[in-house]
């Protein structure tokens, strides 16, 4: 089987190659690779090899996403082992393009394919004493030469459900790299009974680290001026991480609210075609946040956030938010926005999401499945300032209650080093 796994990843990267001729995240993602090992050495310079070296944890995220949901461990690490040194891995180019100056990670670096060759060649040049892995990832040579090598290796905030392939038919053989975990730190009581059942007991339910990261967002969001020019007292949406679909709603929400409406858009991809398209489809009502400078036009009723990295602060000028992807693979990061105890809105598949389901059943969150629905939710809402408060308070006591994975965890890494 480990054969068959080798190979895949060899065909995957070929398809990658291939298609970093019409994609640049594909490019983005090969050249980031290139000749990695000997940036790996020139980064960790003499520590490489000598024996006075400085103690290594290795924290691994897939994308953007995860590294905010490890964020909040990676940083209370640093604070409480000030003397560690700390390597930050990622898979996709949406997280390393936009966190490789991140000051609390000494290096940070693409993650190279996971081939037995490039698993030993990564850790006879990092030796890391801890290996942490965020969520999602499991990457089988490298967690089986960690455990050669007896590293302590961790997964936090790991959430588990029956149709996953490690608990099909064929999936003993990936079950079984879970013994090469030292801890699991999973989200849900039922993740952990799942992994029970199948032998898997060296498990902690810690909760979602998103908690105390968006709890913290929430506490430090810096203002924006034109922003909050734009929102002023207008009823105003902010809705992030948007699909086509989802924007065709909003768009006919807002044709429809007869002036009384505002709408900061922050689509998912924010490459110059999709945002032309959007601008477009909005014609007359829309303009993008990156061209503006000074006292919006008064005719502008769309604010398109053209640019990664703000969103998860912009949530502050709305009265609600509408949260993209439910009316495709599933709805994108909701905690963001209920931080700012605000009502979430969000299309009909998010049943993987654990947070939604505790949102709607709290009141705070609303699911919408087409345009007549999106336009009575939040009609009733903003036609009734104690609903809209009621909402909006459920969500940021939802928060403020499911914070302190993080803390747990660092506890539990402080114990066991």
């Amino acid at each position: 089987m480990r054969y068959l796994y080798t190979i895949a990843l060899y065909l995957y990267c070929a398809g990658i190659r291939v298609a970093s001729v019409f994609s640049v995240k594909a490019r983005l993602w090969s050249d980031g690779r290139r000749n990695w090992h000997q940036k790996m050495l020139e980064s960790a310079g003499s520590q490489a090899n000598s024996d006075q070296r400085v103690r290594t944890i290795w924290f691994h995220c897939a994308s953007l996403g995860e590294f905010e949901q490890g964020r909040p461990v990676l940083e209370a690490f640093k604070d409480t082992h000030p003397g560690w040194r700390i390597l930050l891995t990622f898979f996709s180019p949406s997280g390393y393009e936009n966190k490789k100056k991140y000051p609390y990670a000494d290096h940070v670096f693409y993650l190279p394919v996971d081939t037995p060759a490039n698993q030993r060649k990564f850790l006879d040049t990092w030796k890391p004493d801890v290996a942490v892995f965020i969520k999602y990832e499991y990457w089988y040579n490298f967690l089986g030469g960690l455990a050669k090598r007896g590293v302590k290796t961790y997964v936090v905030s790991a959430i588990f459900r029956p149709g996953q392939h490690f608990f099909r038919f064929y999936g003993g053989w990936f079950r079984e790299h879970f013994r090469n975990v030292t801890h699991f730190f999973v989200q849900d009581e039922a993740s952990r009974l799942l992994l029970a059942k199948n032998g898997i007991s060296h498990v902690t339910v810690s909760g979602d680290t998103r908690f105390d990261r968006v709890y913290a967002l929430g506490k430090s969001a810096r203002p924006y001026p034109l922003i909050q020019q734009f929102a002023g007292a207008h009823s105003t949406i902010v809705a992030g991480s948007t699909w086509p679909k989802d924007e065709k709603l909003l768009a006919d929400l807002l044709r429809s609210s007869n002036g009384r409406l505002r709408l900061i858009v922050a689509p998912h991809e924010v490459h110059e075609e999709n945002v032309a398209r959007l601008e477009k489809e909005l014609s007359g009502l829309a303009c993008r946040y990156s061209k503006q400078q000074g006292r919006l036009p008064d005719h502008v009723r769309v604010l398109i956030i053209d640019s990664i990295g703000i969103l998860s602060q912009l949530y502050q000028y709305g009265h609600m938010a509408y949260v993209g992807g439910g009316f495709g693979k599933g709805i994108h990061n909701i905690l963001e926005a209920a931080t700012f105890g605000i009502p979430v809105l969000f299309g009909p598949n998010h049943r993987k999401f654990a947070e939604a389901a505790d949102l709607l059943k709290r009141g705070g969150a609303f699911c919408i499945r087409d345009e007549v629905e999106l336009r009575e939710v939040a009609e009733r809402l903003l036609d009734d300032a104690e609903k809209l408060l009621a909402a909006g308070n459920a969500c940021r006591k939802y928060v403020e209650g499911e914070r302190g994975a993080a803390k747990l965890v660092v506890r539990h890494l402080t114990h066991d080093l």
